[in-house]
């Protein structure tokens, strides 16, 4: 059926052909081609507006997250022997950690409050850490932080001592 139809307007086209569209047509059609021209500079003005916003979003955003990732002075910055002094305790302290982990498989709850309370002393010395860079007394700071690291091993080694004499005892007992 569409076939036949094709075939009469292609037969026929010329006849169709005749009529030709009005000047008020080609007018009115002038005429909003010429108001769209018009309205391209206040859209132009728009874009030029998001491009400047997004150009002052990304401003401040390069801003704060470059203030973030700028290196942050470490201990070793500001006083280069105590970092020698504190990598020596750090490693005394995490040997002694490690020997108490294996000493406690036996005494978990009590290995479990060991640990909790070295955990409070770690974190006083995270905050005076923090502090260091920002103190005007860093001399105190530092010797405050070099106190906290000798009480973290004596606690250990009393922690150490004390999961001994029980295993000790533990041993004595069942014998």
């Amino acid at each position: 059926m569409s076939t036949r139809l094709e075939t009469y307007i292609k037969e026929n086209k010329k006849s169709f052909d005749t009529e030709l569209p009005s000047k008020e047509l080609w007018t009115k059609i002038d005429a909003t081609l010429n108001k769209k021209k018009k309205n391209e500079p206040y859209r132009l003005k728009l874009w030029i507006a998001v491009a400047a916003s997004l150009c002052v979003a990304m401003s401040i955003i390069f801003y704060f997250t470059l203030n973030e990732i700028r290196p942050t002075q470490t201990v070793s910055d500001v006083s280069p022997a105590y970092a020698k002094k504190q990598v020596r305790y750090a490693s005394l302290i995490e040997r002694k950690t490690d020997s108490l982990e294996v000493l406690a498989k036996e005494n978990p709850q009590l290995y479990h409050e060991f640990s909790a309370d070295l955990q409070e002393i770690k974190s006083n010395y995270k905050q005076l850490k923090q502090q260091l860079p920002k103190s005007a007394n860093q001399a105190l700071v530092e010797k405050a932080m070099q106190k906290n690291l000798e009480l973290q091993l004596q606690v250990v080694s009393q922690q150490l001592t004390i999961i001994n004499q029980v295993n000790q005892y533990k041993k004595e007992n069942l014998l």
